[in-house]
């Protein structure tokens, strides 16, 4: 009978602990199921990413990671070859997949497991990831993978509590540091969430069902905030921009590298108090003539699941 048993491989990284619960629940409904062999696969950096994260070495991983030129990993322990369908979770680091996630779909192994498979993505992040999913889209593309759904599940507090949240929380480990505010991180509910999209999958598998687009489709699997497109759209090109820049800095001199990160973290605080509230302010106002385009754009960025 081992024929008939469907096979799923489920890939992730998980700095703080929450992606790695996230992708629990997802795949509990799985792993309980006898017609289905689940193997899940934590993938682990050759340096690690300590947590919480150093200051330092927390804006200094942006460059690289914008570029999708992530450190190396090691060679995942992957049971199978010939899997039914792969879901890959990750988290969004400055608007990109995770670095070792980003290793992973560019080692050549990775193309040989992917080709032609049908592929799920599941986010767990603050709020932003329209970019980084375009990113993870040419990744998939890459390997020949198909993608069939993407799972996103967001921060609880809202955008402007969130800026000042998720970064405290990334640089102490402490989710409410400061007690005003709401704790950073996804919602528990949420997180146990996953499993109802992990419940899907295994019936989609068990009746044999085609693994295409509609198989998350009217879960309300991914939300797009249209009032984010713009700030995200201004933020890649900035983090493309300096990161690039930052990279050349680096190899005439690390010290040069550091000094002009200095100025782009100020740079950056300034921005996010100032030009991002006016810019919030325009945006509402443009609201009215921008209707159609945001609209087009958020039927875009909901594909292929849709809310």
């Amino acid at each position: 009978m081992e024929a008939d048993v469907k096979k799923v491989l489920l890939v992730y990284y998980s700095q703080t602990g929450q992606l790695g619960r996230l992708a629990q629940s997802f795949a509990e409904p799985l792993r309980q199921s006898a017609g289905i062999r689940l193997d899940c696969v934590n993938l682990r950096p050759q340096r690690p990413y300590p947590f919480p994260w150093p200051f330092w070495r927390f804006f200094n991983t942006f460059p690289e990671t914008v570029h999708l030129q992530p450190e190396p990993i090691e060679a995942p322990d992957i049971p199978g070859e010939d899997y039914d369908v792969v879901v890959v979770a990750y988290t969004v680091w400055f608007l990109s997949p995770a670095q070792p996630v980003t290793a992973f779909l560019q080692r050549a192994e990775t193309k040989k497991l992917l080709d032609g498979k049908p592929v799920a993505t599941l986010i767990g992040c603050r709020n932003m990831w329209l970019t980084a999913q375009e990113k993870m889209k040419t990744l998939l593309a890459q390997n020949g993978a198909k993608l069939i759904g993407n799972i996103v599940k967001i921060d609880a507090c809202n955008s402007a509590a969130s800026f000042i949240t998720t970064p405290a929380w990334l640089l102490t480990g402490n989710k409410q540091y400061f007690r005003a505010l709401p704790a950073a991180g996804i919602a528990p509910e949420e997180l146990a969430d996953g499993a109802r999209f992990g419940a899907k999958l295994r019936d989609a598998l068990v009746s044999g069902r085609a693994l295409d687009e509609t198989v998350f489709q009217n879960m309300g699997a991914a939300r797009v905030n249209e009032k984010l497109i713009f700030s995200e759209k201004a933020a890649g090109r900035s983090f493309y921009l300096w990161g690039k820049l930052l990279m050349a800095a680096g190899r005439v001199s690390p010290l040069l590298r550091r000094a002009l990160l200095a100025f782009y973290i100020v740079f950056l605080i300034t921005l996010i108090l100032t030009v991002i509230p006016v810019s919030a302010v325009v945006k509402q106002l443009l609201k009215p003539w921008l209707r159609g385009w945001l609209g087009r754009q958020k039927r875009y960025y909901n594909l292929p699941s849709g809310e």
